[in-house]
């Protein structure tokens, strides 16, 4: 099977056809470090990690880049704010985005540039767009020219012309045209700057993730990826600078992920809606956060509602419990004389299912359905009165296979092995069979105060600890 990607340059789904065979070389713009992200900062982080992961099921070598905005006006003025170096403050919030994705199951890029640590090779860039006549400098500012470069409104779909309608016109800043943008912004008294031949500034937003994307992965990149909001301008202004600055293709595929409502309205300061990863997830198991996220296809909006999230709660729970009975009921299995071909093709068709929908344009939502339907055959498979050990391994290892694609990976259980506790769980049972549910209760808060919680399920007796 070969992989669909619907690319926002086209509009349209393409065959996925990478520069080199079995590699992918892959950027998703990060986030601006002055803050804690957002839930709504978290879904290209969670989407773009499902697809890094998926590629590399498929058994892709994936050079996945992924920046941190580690300079610009909102950083200068939340430090100004809180009396802090800007430094100080840029690496107190890249620590905790680290913690925040982490705790939501996303694995480290291959690299995470900073704006800080590629100051030179930004500075040699904005210096070849002025030397190919494609920016100019003006009172210590340069502005790239829109208008030379031919195509400029591909990614957005949108002319030149419609765009000036729509440019918004900065005050006491001199351009040749408004839809000309900043690459090198002259520093404000008691501002961060480097030194530069336009004299002391800092880069603009959009020439750092051309500059990074450059340094780290080449001129043309497979895939570039992130949020639907960063369509135009940023990534329409990357395209432009970059492709004039190297004459060649930026980036051969362009994904970008929908946007986040809480309770059906868009997310906003303004409306006190506004929620954090770092505080959500000390209310919501970040598993369940991200297989919430996950339900939805990656280019479809996604609606935060509490009955929502406790659906997605339920649904994750009813595969876990379907994997800790497998994992049960192979304890006390053994081999069959006879063979059970039927389930082992069940459990295969699953695994086509799942694979034909993350083909199909990173479908998670698909994806999840094909787990769920794994999961009923499971649950049916551990009502057969004869359960084969090798039918029962295979349903393990592919939960274990496509719910680690999707970053879901289960919490193995520790083996119970004291014998006092065991002793303590068959005579509980005795006591339930001979209707003596004050001893089978006795014994259940003995265990809970041990720490371990029983389950009583259709396959018998569970336990886990609490």
């Amino acid at each position: 099977m070969t992989i669909q990607l619907y690319n926002t340059l086209t509009r349209k789904k393409e065959k996925f056809i990478p520069i080199e065979e079995g590699k992918v070389k892959m950027y998703v713009c990060g986030p601006t470090v002055y803050n804690y992200i957002h839930i709504g900062n978290a879904r290209p982080v969670i989407a773009f990690d499902t697809v890094r992961r998926y590629l590399e099921y498929r058994g892709y070598e994936v050079n996945y880049v992924s920046n941190f905005t580690d300079v610009d006006d909102k950083i200068i003025n939340t430090a100004k704010e809180l009396n802090e170096e800007v430094g100080v403050l840029t690496e107190r919030f890249i620590k905790a985005y680290f913690e925040d994705v982490g705790a939501l199951g996303c694995g480290e890029a291959t690299a995470h540039p900073r704006v800080t640590e590629h100051m030179d090779e930004i500075i040699e860039f904005i210096q070849l767009l002025i030397d190919k006549g494609f920016a100019y400098e003006t009172n210590g500012d340069v502005y790239f020219r829109t208008r030379e470069f031919d195509g400029y409104g591909k990614l957005s779909h949108q002319s030149v012309d419609e765009l000036k309608v729509g440019a918004r016109v900065e005050e006491n800043v001199i351009k040749s045209d408004p839809l000309d943008f900043a690459l090198w912004k002259a520093a404000k008294e008691g501002e961060i700057f480097w030194e530069s031949p336009w004299g002391k500034g800092r880069p603009g937003w959009h020439i750092e993730c051309s500059v990074m994307a450059r340094e780290l992965l080449g001129d043309t990149i497979d895939i570039h990826a992130g949020g639907q909001d960063l369509t135009f301008p940023h990534h329409e202004n990357e395209i432009a600078q970059s492709e004039a600055a190297t004459g060649k293709t930026f980036a051969n595929y362009w994904m970008h992920n929908g946007y986040i409502n809480i309770d059906n309205e868009k997310m906003s300061k303004s409306l006190g809606n506004f929620i954090l990863v770092h505080d959500i997830r000390k209310q919501i198991d970040p598993k369940i956060l991200r297989f919430f996220m996950l339900s939805v296809h990656y280019r479809h909006p996604v609606n935060f509602a509490q009955e929502l999230v406790e659906s997605a709660a339920n649904g994750l729970e009813r595969i876990e419990t379907a994997y800790a009975n497998l994992k049960h009921r192979l304890t006390i299995s053994a081999d069959l004389a006879e063979d059970q071909p039927s389930w082992l093709d069940m459990i295969q068709e699953q695994v086509t299912a799942f694979e034909t929908a993350m083909d199909d344009d990173f479908n998670t939502a698909n994806a999840i359905a094909a787990i769920f339907e794994l999961t009923k055959q499971a649950n049916l498979y551990l009502l057969e009165k004869n359960t084969d050990r090798h039918v029962l391994q295979k349903f393990i290892e592919t939960f274990d296979q496509l719910m680690g694609v999707l970053g879901l990976p289960f919490v193995s259980t520790e083996e119970l092995v004291d014998e006092k506790v065991d002793a303590l769980i068959q005579e509980r049972l005795e006591a339930r069979k001979n209707r003596d549910f004050a001893r089978s209760d006795e014994i259940r808060d003995e265990l809970k105060a041990e720490g371990i919680v029983l389950e009583d399920t259709a396959q018998g007796t569970r336990w886990k600890r609490g």
